[in-house]
């Protein structure tokens, strides 16, 4: 990189805490005007800390080996964990084999996309360079994560809630791909539109109106707020330029890679609702919680439960020889 220091800066714990105090004058805040906010912050917070802390333990073991192997288990690691999170988290609607639909869509946009754009378009050779494809990978696991649920949580809402449209075209003869070709292009659509706008708000432009008037065109983001891979990149030392650059190429690629996910798993999901023999199989989605969550819940009540029945039994056995002992002194004064 031209113009790179070799100076960088290094931070101890001290300086996370003395970051962390920012979170404390928030809390301090919400606490004073009563937002009700403060221990969602220092809870995220916390969270944060121990999540960031354990990330990098796990990648400086793997960033110290260098090996392949480790870097591409890491990204199946990143892939399933954004799968979990799509499907268990953010996913109010599901289907049958919802998740290794998700983790297909994932593994089959993120993988290809980040090789051929670290090796062609970032030039890097070899392409599983720790430090470049782990980030790399885990930006287009969260680019894609959003584009999965808008599209698949879409398509499952028209199909569930709003079928009638869809029950009109299969009447009329229409074949499932056919009725089905308006909600998936909507889904897409939507699913698209955060990536297009993140782009669009990048590549604002200041343009000159008269008299020193500027005017922004859609905003003001790229300008006074910069891309977050950009700012990394020159907090890391590399020259403006190719920050820049770099920025660039990370934005098309998460665009690809959410793209191809979203076509993916939209596809498989109007397929699952939709049979072979043309019929809504609306009975194939499940608008319950997830498993996981309906475990947690008939865990804690289980707990609850025993843990009543358990403050019950020792007040009835308080209670039985507080009994005992007056029948006892009844009979010695007696």
């Amino acid at each position: 990189m031209d113009g790179a220091p070799t100076d960088t800066t290094h931070l101890d714990w001290g300086n996370v805490g003395l970051g962390f105090s920012f979170i404390l004058f928030n809390a301090l805040i919400s606490t004073s005007l009563q937002l009700g906010v403060g221990s969602s912050l220092l809870s995220a917070a916390i969270r944060c800390v121990v999540q960031l802390g354990l990330v990098a333990l796990v990648l400086q073991k793997v960033f110290e080996t260098n090996n392949p192997w480790a870097v591409g288990s890491i990204a199946c690691l990143l892939n399933l964990l954004g799968t979990i999170e799509a499907v268990v988290n953010k996913s109010k609607k599901r289907y049958n084999h919802m998740f290794s639909a998700v983790l297909f869509g994932m593994l089959c946009s993120t993988i290809p996309v980040s090789i051929i754009g670290i090796r062609f378009a970032m030039a890097i050779d070899p392409f599983w360079k720790p430090e470049q494809y782990i980030p790399i990978v885990g930006m287009l696991c969260g680019g894609t994560i959003s584009g999965i649920v808008v599209s698949v949580s879409y398509a499952l809402r028209e199909i569930y809630d709003n079928r009638d449209k869809v029950e009109m075209y299969l009447a009329f003869g229409a074949s499932r791909f056919e009725a089905c070709r308006p909600v998936a292009r909507e889904a897409l659509r939507l699913a698209l539109t955060p990536t297009i706008n993140q782009m669009r708000f990048v590549s604002s432009k200041i343009q000159f109106i008269s008299n020193s008037v500027f005017a922004l065109d859609n905003s003001v983001i790229g300008i006074i707020a910069i891309p977050g891979m950009m700012t990394g990149a020159i907090l890391g030392g590399s020259s403006v330029q190719q920050a820049a650059r770099l920025q660039m190429v990370i934005m098309f690629m998460i665009s690809a890679s959410t793209a191809l996910a979203s076509i993916i798993t939209t596809i498989i999901t109007l397929a699952v609702v939709v049979d072979s023999e043309d019929r809504l199989r609306p009975d194939r989605v499940d608008v319950r919680e997830h498993p996981v969550w309906r475990a947690r819940n008939w865990l804690f009540s289980r707990a609850v439960d025993g843990l009543k029945h358990t403050v019950q039994s020792c007040r009835g056995l308080r209670r039985k020889n507080g009994q005992n002992g007056a029948v006892e002194t009844e009979r010695l004064l007696g």
